[in-house]
């Protein structure tokens, strides 16, 4: 196959015909001939692509070469559709290649009718919902995919897509009434017959996740294995390897019940009680629980005796529940999935409350209407080995932030791939031309003037740029009070994290042109904003988790235990590679210029931090304000 390859990706090759503005790069090439000798010898394969080397090209065109049955996993949703629609069929075109693609989603992206039709027959429902209800209720009648990304419109977080579609506990399968005319269905029969299918990697760890049980499976078995976005494999990992409950889950619980149960004529005044009992029981909890941001160790959570008091009540009130709903099983099939949901949902609140599960780390999480109560394995390596075991295939993880200062045991050790091929290539970017770091002059981090300094700074530093900035940060506190206080310093329009959807903030950022974004989290990843619309990236510390944080604490613990050195061999890995994905924001082309800014010191007063500037993109480095503020003023003329 690499002499096939090698020709793909000639000057004069087919890609050439078929993009247009198609320059041959040594490190695409490379990688794809990487990509090749693993499905060759089905020797895993760790590989990290910075930003502007066409990866996916370097991994589709080995996989379409090799006519094997492949599956390309994505880091979201977006990422997804954009393989689906644009670049899998204009590879597949330029390599003269057949062959079937499909796209397969999680059950909560499609259209279930059951439940629309359930939801259409609910007087209860607020005239917000009811309007977007019509909607998708006039679209159903023409979709062709049933994906509700297809309902114009429709933003990704409206509430009525929980009422129009299916999660795995509530759904009927082959009991349904609509079962034959079932969205999910159909695009999972289109990915069995597929040579090539795009998911998501939700849906893979799903599936991964649902054949340990040895029951069933979402996804078909593939040759080949993609996993693109690998870095973020740890988290999903953790999520889906793990369990969880939640207030939503068991109000949802309790609402489908008595909708059951009073359509089979059988809503006795005990079975109401007892949902009524339960629906208290988790508001209750949801008020006693600390409205704290992030992940609370579940010691903290249920430090207070109602707190406690409150789990035991809904533990209680629970299990009444469930006997009430054993008996009517067999009225009908609603009742029937809604019993097994309530014995799944109350031996998993049994296992949290006991504590006796060793291997995995208890916490809570409470956002403005909701809880959930979660248990993450302290390590997948283990399972995701096993996992990758049953499937024989060539797996290949890709992302643009893998290695930490050139060494990928940090990730190869987290997933349980250590003898793991490993292949590095660097972005054809030239950043002596494009690109500037600066390092100021700052406070310790932990001095009480060091937001007040970080202020000062990012406000020259933006009428410098006339805008066009992003200041990522490791706290809401501080989105906010960077936020407030940028709005009262500068000239141009800022935007903050909460006050809009991520959706919406970017459209804004994108649009203006000259816009300051304050975020945290969710905009160091995944957000790409080419172009002179975003000049300036200044991020305000190391983002290190934070020391209350319950994983990272039991996983200290363990790293002790197993000899290793936690700061060294965890906190400083997982550090450095976010931080590599929050740089990663600011040079998406071979025309885009501007400047990174760490205001954190650390990065270059202690020994630990040139692990971070080694793991960075070859940025020049300023210490000085002064060619800053020239280099910025150039760039935004």
């Amino acid at each position: 196959m690499s002499a096939a390859v090698s020709r793909a990706f000639a000057a004069d090759g087919p890609l050439s015909l078929a993009f247009p503005g198609y320059t041959p790069r040594s490190q695409q090439s490379a990688m794809a001939q990487a990509v090749a000798q693993a499905i060759e010898t089905r020797e895993p394969l760790v590989v990290e692509a910075a930003t502007g080397t066409g990866k996916t090209l370097a991994y589709l065109v080995p996989a379409l070469l090799s006519g094997q049955r492949t599956l390309i996993s994505t880091g979201t949703r977006a990422l997804q559709d954009q393989l689906f629609e644009r670049d899998l069929p204009a590879t597949r075109d330029a390599l003269e290649i057949g062959g079937r693609i499909a796209r397969l989603k999680g059950r909560s992206n499609y259209l279930c009718l059951y439940r629309m039709d359930q939801a259409l027959d609910d007087g209860s429902l607020s005239p917000y919902l009811r309007r977007d209800l019509q909607r998708v209720r006039r679209w159903a009648g023409h979709t062709r995919d049933g994906d509700l990304a297809g309902v114009e419109g429709l933003q990704e977080d409206a509430p009525v897509r929980m009422q129009v579609s299916s999660t795995a506990e509530n759904c009927l399968g082959q009991r349904c009434p609509r079962y034959e005319d079932c969205w999910v269905m159909d695009a999972r029969r289109k990915a069995q017959a597929a040579d090539v299918v795009v998911v998501n990697h939700h849906l893979l760890f799903a599936d991964l996740a649902l054949k340990d049980t040895g029951f069933a499976e979402l996804l078909p078995g593939a040759d080949i294995v993609i996993v693109d976005e690998a870095h973020q494999v740890p988290e999903i990992a953790g999520q889906f390897f793990g369990y969880a409950i939640s207030a939503r889950q068991l109000r949802e619980l309790a609402g489908d019940s008595q909708r059951e149960a009073e359509d089979a004529g059988l809503a006795d005044a005990e079975l109401v009680d007892a949902l009524q009992a339960m629906s208290e029981a988790v508001d209750q909890l949801f008020r006693q629980l600390p409205h704290v941001g992030g992940r609370q160790a579940w010691e903290s959570a249920f430090a207070s005796a109602p707190a406690l008091a409150a789990l035991e009540a809904l533990g209680a009130a629970q299990t009444t529940v469930c006997t009430r709903l054993d008996p009517l099983e067999q009225a009908s099939d609603g009742l029937a999935t809604c019993s097994q949901r309530a014995i799944v949902l109350n031996a998993r609140l049994k296992t949290l409350i006991s504590g006796e599960d060793i291997e995995h780390v208890r916490w809570a999480e409470v956002s403005r209407t909701n809880f959930a109560l979660r248990s993450t394995p302290l390590v997948i390596a283990d399972r995701f080995q096993a996992s990758r075991a049953r499937e024989p295939a060539a797996w290949i993880f890709s992302s643009a932030t893998l290695a930490v200062d050139g060494r990928f045991d940090h990730f190869k050790r987290e997933i349980g791939a250590e003898t793991a091929r490993e292949a590095e290539f660097d972005s054809p970017f030239d950043f002596d031309r494009q690109a500037r770091l600066f390092l100021p002059a700052m406070p310790d981090p932990r001095a009480p003037d060091y937001r007040a300094a970080v202020i000062e700074r990012a406000a020259e530093l933006i009428d410098a740029s006339a805008g066009g900035a992003f200041l990522l940060c490791t706290s809401h506190a501080a989105v906010r009070e960077y936020g407030q206080a940028l709005r009262e310093r500068v000239d141009v329009p800022v935007l903050q994290q909460g006050e809009q959807s991520k959706h919406a903030l970017l459209h804004a950022f994108r649009t203006d042109g000259n816009a300051v974004l304050v975020g945290t989290q969710s905009f160091w990843e995944g957000v790409d904003v080419p172009g002179r619309a975003l000049r300036l990236v200044m991020i305000d510390r190391l983002p290190f988790l934070a020391p209350s944080d319950p994983l990272l604490r039991a996983r200290v613990e363990h790293l002790k235990a197993q000899g290793l050195e936690p700061f060294r061999d965890y906190q400083i890995p997982h550090a450095a590679m976010t931080l590599k994905q929050g740089a990663g924001r600011l040079i998406r082309g071979t025309e885009d210029r501007g400047v990174l800014v760490i205001f954190d010191p650390r990065i270059h007063r202690t020994g630990y931090g040139k692990a971070f500037l080694n793991s960075l993109p070859p940025f020049p480095v300023e210490t000085d304000r002064l060619p800053i503020l020239s280099f910025l003023r150039e760039v935004s003329a």
